[in-house]
């Protein structure tokens, strides 16, 4: 799947609160997160923000859906 120019990027940051809140990591959220990583300046704050994401999900508190 391509990370389309029509998707709105919002900073990883706000993308973590969304997350949290609705406990769900939607495809876009996904896609958004690859592109992230996929950067090759990846700051601390971001690293650090797709790790507690990551392990959120490995211990079962956050849902991965498809869209």
């Amino acid at each position: 799947m391509e990370l389309t120019a029509s998707m709105p990027q919002v900073p990883l940051e706000e993308l973590y609160g969304q997350v949290m809140f609705s406990n769900v990591v939607t495809m876009a959220d996904r896609q958004q997160i690859r592109a992230a990583l996929l950067k090759e300046c990846l700051s601390e704050d971001e690293q650090a923000i797709i790790d507690r994401l990551l392990y959120n999900v490995r211990r079962g508190w956050l849902q991965l859906i498809e869209d």
